[in-house]
């Protein structure tokens, strides 16, 4: 029986840009039309149920409340992305919807992913794949991106001036980002960037008459050992391949309220965009 084997999904130009760059956008769907189309009304239904006074920004691991989002966490079209990064082995470790309202969405100070996680795992080996929900610009507060700076140390941190208007209490201090540097990621629906955990980014407030939403879906090398003991509020799920740290891992089949419960009480969170 003859197989055939399907090229990767990353070229090998697409691989280095990402590795000398700290960040790559794909600009090729995603996701097929019918699957897009239906985590766009998936994510409607989520928006709608929201409490009264919820922030949409603040959308974080929704799936360990509604494993219906494992259909696109682990779908074959993301994990193909992944994987000429980090390997075969990959453990899903965070999602987030960051859903910017049109006229008061808030921004997102400038950060380092990896200085929320660093007593969560041993290696920053995080890709994120940020998967446009609705069109991207400078307009409606874009994700911005400060190149090439993914590969030093945790930044320095301030509290915000401003904590109503922003998603997380914190930032790198004023001046120590180049500004002049940072490039904003335009994306139409079904698009996405992909950064690794270390490299600053951030975004500006939404003052626009249009939405901005993404899906951020998180993923490590399975090479990584999670501090389960230090982090019993979070779960990796076994997203390919095979375990390589020792790691315990979530089941994609059902909720997780305990989870959620544990998360709660030690007020966790897994930052956005």
């Amino acid at each position: 029986m003859t197989t055939t084997t399907l090229p990767p999904r990353l070229s090998s130009i697409q691989v280095a840009t990402y590795q000398r760059e700290g960040y790559l956008v794909v600009r090729e769907p995603v996701l097929p039309p019918e699957r897009f189309a239906a985590l766009q009304r998936h994510f409607e239904g989520m928006l709608a149920a929201l409490p009264a006074g919820a922030r949409p920004e603040h959308m974080d691991v929704p799936h360990f409340a509604d494993p219906a989002l494992y259909r696109w966490l682990l779908d074959d079209a993301v994990l193909d992305l992944v994987e000429p990064l980090i390997g075969p082995d990959i453990a899903l470790f965070s999602s987030h919807f960051i859903c910017k309202p049109a006229g008061d969405g808030k921004r997102v100070g400038w950060h380092e992913d990896s200085t929320y996680w660093r007593t969560m795992m041993d290696r920053q080996e995080v890709v994120t794949v940020w998967l446009a929900i609705d069109a991207a610009d400078a307009d409606n507060g874009a994700m911005q991106v400060v190149p090439r700076t993914h590969d030093h140390g945790f930044s320095d941190y301030v509290a915000v001036s401003d904590p109503g208007s922003t998603v997380f209490p914190d930032e790198i201090k004023p001046g120590h980002v180049d500004l002049g540097r940072a490039v904003t990621i335009d994306l139409l629906p079904n698009q996405a960037s992909l950064h690794h955990a270390k490299l600053i980014h951030g975004s500006a407030p939404n003052r626009s008459k249009r939405r901005r939403c993404g899906f951020t879906m998180r993923y490590v090398s399975t090479r990584v050992r999670f501090d389960h003991e230090r982090c019993p509020w979070h779960r990796l799920i076994l997203a390919r391949g095979r375990d390589h740290a020792g790691n315990a891992y979530g089941d994609p089949a059902r909720a997780m309220p305990e989870v959620l419960a544990a998360r709660s009480v030690q007020g966790a969170a897994v930052t956005g965009h």
